[in-house]
């Protein structure tokens, strides 16, 4: 093998028709995101703002706003950055500024709640959960409320934009759009398994999720559906009905909800999320997506197939 032929392979590896390879771009894109976040919390610590190797240990809505809105500046900048270098917008990457917090946000706000309920009502007409009063009233319960939206929000802004922003956009591009969600589902399903108590079942369940809040991307073209679904859909679970999210209980909730009988039935200590009920809810939420924005289907800039 000659030299430049040689030379022709290794660049074929790293290069394709339209430059740099998805791979490589997701490589950057993924270091881009440790670096900011490592170099953030040094200077927090500096600043003696956070202690080395801190993590949040007290589930509330002001850590959770806190810990995922610098999150999510991290993966905005990094999508800044890559967007400059391929010359693409941050709607391109799935977060267009037209239709910020519009209808397809509060729809999503609507479908989150009403999956949530489902499951909640489900595991309580089969004698798995029961409601004993509110743990918040009045004006302390409309401050935890908002400070939960926020924090959730907040959360769906981060974890949508990190799994189903830049990476799914590029990751398609060299894969296709559905083998790019499946990965990137199973990594997001990986994530949370280091969450306290955690189970496989409650892994799956989040994996399927990921897949459900992908199937919103294919299907209304952008993000914002995905961010109200998955911020509601939290809210409703943490601060609403007060159960364990991923196995951690939330500080300020609304109602006091006691679950009991099989694990399978309302995932044990790490609550609704590791129901095999819930896994039937998301099966089903996925189908009804299908069915109500089927014809309404809109393509990315990027090849999806």
């Amino acid at each position: 093998m000659t030299r430049s032929s040689q030379a022709e392979r290794l660049r074929s590896v790293f290069l394709g028709p339209s430059g740099l390879r998805a791979l490589w771009r997701f490589l950057i894109f993924v270091a881009i995101v440790f670096g900011l976040r490592f170099g953030i919390h040094g200077i927090l610590v500096l600043l003696h703002l956070s202690r080395q190797g801190a993590t949040i240990v007290d589930f509330t809505a002001k850590t959770v706003l806190l810990h995922d809105g610098l999150a999510f500046f991290c993966v905005l900048v990094a999508s800044l950055v890559m967007g400059a270098f391929e010359k693409r917008s941050l709607g391109d990457y799935g977060l267009p500024w037209r239709g910020a917090f519009g209808a397809r946000f509060l729809e999503g706000i609507a479908w989150g709640l009403v999956a949530e309920c489902a499951t909640m009502f489900t595991l309580y007409l089969t004698g798995n959960v029961a409601f004993h009063g509110y743990d918040l009233v009045g004006s302390a319960a409309i401050r935890f409320g908002l400070l939960w939206a926020a924090a959730f929000v907040m959360v769906g802004f981060f974890e949508e934009f990190l799994f189903r922003g830049y990476p799914q956009f590029t990751l398609s591009t060299g894969i296709g759009f559905w083998p790019a969600a499946i990965l990137l589902s199973g990594l997001f399903g990986l994530g949370h398994m280091g969450n306290p108590g955690e189970t496989w079942v409650g892994g799956l369940s989040t994996s399927l999720a990921a897949l459900l809040f992908c199937v919103t991307l294919r299907l209304t073209g952008n993000l914002w559906f995905a961010i109200g679904m998955h911020a509601s859909w939290d809210w409703a679970e943490t601060f609403f009905f007060g159960v364990a999210d991923s196995g951690m209980p939330a500080s300020g909730h609304l109602l006091n909800t006691a679950m009991s009988g099989s694990k399978w039935m309302t995932g044990g200590t790490v609550g609704p999320e590791g129901s095999v009920v819930e896994l039937m809810v998301v099966s089903a939420v996925i189908g009804l997506l299908f069915l109500r924005f089927g014809r309404e289907r809109t393509r990315l800039t990027a090849p999806l197939s």
